[in-house]
């Protein structure tokens, strides 16, 4: 399918890496990122590092502590868009990208940003389509422990959630 989007002229490949490729959709102008080669549930995609590390976050910035927040190293990661049914993780405590279940030759690589975000500075209207869409994407602390146990999160945003005081209505 990506080929042929290609091929034809509606999706462009702007960038090539060792395992995968920025795709460009000029009728939408998103840009995402497809695996070029498949793997395998729990395989370790790609270590990353911090290639700056900031005290307020930004939509290009992934959550790694209260007041950290830190761009991808290698950027092209910063690619991977939101899905409420991901299949990468990125695991902060071991700055690796995790596959959650198979991924396919040329699939694109969505991960659920509250994995990582607690309180997100652009929250969002999600349209990914999966049916368990949550929709209005703010960050972990405004959906409910019975959702969140669904997802993988980081120990980042596990322990913020255990230290969540639970309202008291009067």
């Amino acid at each position: 399918m990506i080929n042929s989007a290609v091929a034809n002229g509606s999706l462009e490949i702007i960038s090539t890496h060792s395992f995968a490729e920025i795709i460009h959709n000029p009728q939408t102008g998103q840009k995402s990122l497809h695996a070029m080669i498949p793997f395998r549930k729990d395989e370790v995609i790609s270590k990353f590092e911090a290639g700056e590390i900031c005290s307020e976050p930004n939509y290009l910035t992934v959550q790694t502590g209260l007041h950290t927040h830190i761009t991808l190293k290698p950027t092209f990661l910063q690619y991977i868009n939101h899905s409420c049914s991901p299949n990468v993780f990125f695991n902060t405590t071991t700055m690796e990208l995790i596959a959650l279940k198979d991924i396919g030759l040329h699939e694109e690589f969505s991960f659920f940003y509250p994995s990582t975000e607690y309180d997100m500075a652009q929250p969002f209207i999600c349209f990914c389509g999966s049916r368990n869409c949550l929709q209005n994407i703010k960050g972990a602390k405004h959906i409910p422990d019975h959702i969140l146990q669904q997802y993988r999160l980081t120990d980042f945003i596990r322990q913020q959630l255990l230290n969540q005081t639970p309202c008291i209505q009067q």
